[in-house]
């Protein structure tokens, strides 16, 4: 069983930044290629950022491009969020997602390719 824990949520104003964390445990880290995504209130979930198993290969949403940088430690097991630039917009539940892969160049969007998945943690930004 793979478990995934986000830290780093909270309040912030518009243009400030925040660090998103994601340590999992259960399974080895780096069989994992790994995402992230969002759900504001009303809204479905979004698939804001992935990477690959080596890290060498990213995903990007365009309403995020360009501000946020996802990255990942595979010696500590964590793949972690850099938000910059916030916007109210970017007001959602976010939550980290990891799935299985025998690549290790491979990122992967939609949320059905994603097997396990964290409780989420809030980030709101107002104007």
């Amino acid at each position: 069983q793979v478990q995934l824990e986000e830290s780093g949520g909270g309040s912030v104003q518009t243009g400030g930044s925040l660090r998103l964390s994601c340590e999992v445990s259960g399974r080895t880290f780096e069989s994992l290629a790994m995402g992230w995504f969002r759900q504001a209130p009303g809204q479905e979930r979004e698939s804001v950022a992935a990477i690959s198993r080596n890290g060498g290969n990213t995903y990007y949403s365009d309403s995020v491009k360009g501000r946020f940088t996802i990255s990942r430690d595979n010696s500590l097991n964590t793949v972690y969020l850099q938000m910059d630039s916030l916007k109210p917009e970017d007001t959602a539940v976010y939550t980290c997602a990891a799935t299985k892969t025998g690549s290790v160049t491979y990122y992967y969007r939609p949320d059905y390719q994603y097997t396990w998945w964290g409780q989420g943690t809030q980030v709101t930004v107002s104007s």
